[in-house]
This record gives structure tokens, C-alpha cells and sequence, in this order.
């Protein structure tokens, strides 16, 4: 099979359907899976009467409050990771989706969004619909949401989520520990794995995972970021369902001597080195392969085509065995 094997003929929108049989029997945390990091941020809240979240620092909410007409621009394009919606990246290949849960500290009512910098305009119950609508035209595709952050969270709003996602998805959802091969999950009619980062709500519910790993380089070049993912392999892969993000992370400096650029730009300029250090890397069980890997704006990329080759090496392995 050629490098180009793996994916000739082959629908993005349906491509673990379409993978060789004899991958349908590998553990999904065992396969090279396509992820979006920060996946819910194309449809951040533009108006000016949406606040900052929480968790800006002190010095992003002054200039926010007595600067905003000039400062809003700026925040935004540096706090849109996506700009493709659910529906477009579940299309191009991703079934990894990075959730951070907020409520708006003001609001009265239930309603929860997404966020980074300032809250999303679609509710997250809009968005866990969308994706049930999408899995029930893809019945043998497996989607991966790790909910965290919950900011402005109380009990009764995780318990709130908890039933919202029950109720979205019911019989979809894979219960904790149980055996996560596409074929074993196709045969029980199970498409959705649901991490949850609050450990006292996963112990409640046996359909609700443990947090997924999810190893952040925190740096803006890509050289200094793939020195950072090679120094977690060495250490080691955990034992089940883990994420290598290809995101960076901006800093001060780059952000004073760049005052012009936005997050996409740097992002798409690193790209082609970040995706020459990806294609170089196995999925499986040893000690330095890799499982989900994310990245920002997923579908101007070849990251998700580049990923699901990965397949191709473990195939190959497992064929010579």
C-alpha cells in the first residue's frame, strides 16, 4: 500500500467506516485520530456588550473596559483557533473536539457556551445537537468531546451538562472502560466517548470518561514546540486515550513585535514544519507512538489527511507480524 493508499477513494466525512478491516479490531487509542484544539471558537461574541471571560488577566480587562473599541479587534484574532464550524470539521476528518464549558456569570438561566477570550453566540446545547444530527447520517463514524475548564460552574450546572448530554446523545454513548474498537462500538451502536475533567462528576455517571491527557508545548515557534512533544515521548505515552497538540501558544513578545499578525497567520506559517515532524510519527501501543493529535484551523490544513495516514505505518506493522 503507498503512502496515498490509505486515503485514495476515501471520505473524509466517513473515513473510519472505510478503514481496512483488520484496523477495525485496534483499540481507538491505539490509532492515529485528528483532533481540533479550542474547537467551538468561529462563532465568538463580537458585541461589545459581551465580557471578557474570567480568566483573562488583570491587565486584558482594563484595556477591555477602558479601551475596547481598539482592543476588541485585537483580541479576537488572536482568540479564533477554528473558523470552520462543528458540522465542517466533523466533514474534514476531525473526531476529536476540545470543549470549554462557560456560563455566563450574569445569566439566570441554564444556557452554557464555549469560550476563549469572551463567550461563544451558540449555546452548547445547539452545538451537542448538531453533532447528533451529523452521527446519525455517519452511523460507523466515532466522535471523542472532552469537556473542561467550566468556568463559572456550580453543581447544579454540571449536573445540568451531565443530563443534557444523556439526553442528547443516550444510547450513543460508550460507557466508561468499555472496549473502544470501531467494530465493537458499531456492533452496540455506540458513537460518542465523552471525557469529563471533574472527577467527582465521571465517578457519577458510567458513560462519562476521565479527562484526557492532553500534552500543551506552550510555545510559539514550531521548532521549540516539537523539541517539547519529542521530550513527552520519550517519557512515554499514557496508557489509553491521550492528545499531542500542535497549537501554539502566543506570548508578550511576540505579540509586541508582531502588532500586526493574527493568530491564523502565525499559526499557518508554521504548518508546513509542523506537518514534516508529524508524518514521521506512529500511532499504537509503544512507548513513543502518538494517538489524537490537534491542531488549530484543522480544515485549512492538511492536518487531518495527515493524520489518518499515520494508519497506513500501523497496518503495515501489524501485516509484517
Amino acid at each position: 500500500m503507498t503512502i496515498n493508499g490509505l486515503l485514495k477513494g476515501l471520505q473524509m466525512d466517513r473515513w473510519m467506516s472505510q478503514l481496512p478491516d483488520e484496523l477495525m479490531d485496534v483499540p481507538l487509542y491505539n490509532l492515529a485520530i485528528p483532533g481540533s484544539h479550542n474547537s467551538i471558537t468561529y462563532c465568538l461574541d463580537t458585541s461589545h456588550a459581551s465580557p471578557v471571560d474570567l480568566t483573562q488577566p488583570v491587565i486584558v480587562k482594563k484595556l477591555d473596559k477602558y479601551a475596547k473599541p481598539v482592543f476588541r479587534p485585537f483580541l479576537y484574532k488572536w482568540s479564533v483557533t477554528q473558523e470552520s464550524t462543528v458540522l465542517q470539521q466533523l466533514d474534514a476528518g476531525v473526531r476529536y473536539f476540545d470543549l470549554r464549558i462557560a456560563h455566563k456569570l450574569s445569566d439566570n438561566s441554564c444556557n452554557l457556551y464555549f469560550y476563549h477570550g469572551v463567550h461563544t453566540t451558540v449555546t452548547v446545547e445547539m452545538v451537542l445537537n448538531e453533532i447528533s444530527t451529523w452521527l446519525e447520517e455517519h452511523k460507523r463514524e466515532v466522535v471523542i468531546l472532552s469537556f473542561s475548564h467550566f468556568l463559572c460552574f456550580n453543581q447544579q450546572l454540571h449536573k445540568h451538562l451531565i443530563q443534557l448530554v444523556q439526553t442528547v446523545f443516550h444510547k450513543r454513548l460508550c460507557p466508561r472502560n468499555g472496549e473502544v474498537t470501531l467494530r465493537n462500538m458499531t456492533e452496540h451502536g455506540h458513537q460518542l466517548i465523552v471525557a469529563y475533567d471533574h472527577r467527582d462528576m465521571t465517578d457519577l455517571c458510567d458513560y462519562l470518561w476521565d479527562h484526557i491527557p492532553y500534552w500543551w508545548g506552550n510555545k510559539c515557534e514550531a521548532e521549540a514546540l516539537i523539541q517539547e512533544l519529542e521530550r513527552r515521548k520519550q517519557c512515554g505515552r499514557p496508557g489509553r486515550f491521550f492528545v499531542a497538540g500542535i497549537n501554539l501558544t502566543v506570548d508578550a513578545k511576540h505579540l509586541i513585535l508582531n502588532p500586526r499578525q493574527c493568530l491564523k497567520d502565525m499559526v499557518m506559517q508554521t504548518y508546513p514544519v509542523l506537518l514534516k515532524w508529524l508524518v514521521k510519527q506512529l500511532p499504537g501501543s509503544g512507548h513513543s507512538s502518538i494517538n489524537i493529535i490537534a491542531g488549530d484551523f484543522v480544515s485549512d490544513t492538511q492536518l487531518a489527511p495527515t493524520v489518518i495516514t499515520l494508519n497506513e505505518a500501523l497496518l503495515n506493522r501489524m501485516s509484517s507480524q
